[in-house]
């Protein structure tokens, strides 16, 4: 059996330390992905559609595609709106 790596030993190999312009790249490419996953998934159990979920709070349906498709930097206070007025779901944030 290969000797195993750990998850953080593939990103400093491949995008650097943190702290550096290229792995701070990936990590916030990869928290706008987690986070259109998660309001996707969020979505898809509320039973609506994006066009319905754009209408709930004012947005536009090609926003939520981007979004949920990870390709727009989504500042926290419409993140919440879209969870909370559009989901009627609660947004929880922690700092570990």
């Amino acid at each position: 059996m290969k000797s195993l790596t750990d998850f953080e030993d593939l990103l400093r190999e491949k995008y650097g330390e943190k702290g550096t312009a290229k792995r701070d790249k990936f990590d916030a490419n990869s928290l706008a992905f987690r986070l259109g996953v998660m309001l996707r998934e969020a979505r898809r159990e509320a039973n609506i559609t994006q066009e319905q979920l754009a209408q709930k709070t004012g947005t536009k349906k090609s926003y939520i595609s981007r979004i949920e498709r990870g390709k727009s930097d989504i500042q926290i206070t419409t993140y919440h709106k879209l969870v909370e007025l559009g989901l009627g779901k609660k947004l929880n944030v922690s700092i570990r």
